[in-house]
């Protein structure tokens, strides 16, 4: 079965940090570009980051760039996503997904195969 865990998701203080895991089992990670994406109540999915199957390449939706940082451990099979100086509008549920393709300069959730369950981030006073 193929499938990605995401956690370490919770409630943060504003200014406050969080550092999201996205596990594999059942393949490997080495040859797909991997994602985070995002979704708010009553907003559209977005792609927040996306790095390439190497970890050579990386993209951030304006939104966090500077704040957020996308990484891979490919021996621990684990994506991880960094996030920094956290603000009330990055409250939502934060999703990995795999594309065996290379999706990561586009970041478009359209382009990904395999998706996590999704983490719930919630940063509030």
């Amino acid at each position: 079965q193929l499938q990605l865990v995401e956690s370490g998701g919770g409630l943060v203080q504003p200014g406050g940090s969080l550092r999201l895991s996205c596990a594999a089992s059942g393949f490997t990670l080495d040859y797909y570009d991997i994602g985070w994406f995002r979704q708010a109540p009553g907003k559209e999915r977005e792609g927040v980051s996306c790095i390439s199957s190497s970890g050579g390449s990386t993209k951030y939706a304006d939104s966090v760039k500077g704040r957020f940082t996308i990484s891979r451990d490919n021996a621990k099979n684990t994506v991880y996503l960094q996030m920094n100086s956290l603000k009330p509008e990055d409250t939502a549920i934060y999703y990995c997904a795999a594309d065996y393709g290379s999706s990561w300069y586009r970041c478009s959730e359209y382009e990904y195969d395999y998706w996590g369950q999704g983490t719930q981030v919630t940063v509030s006073s």
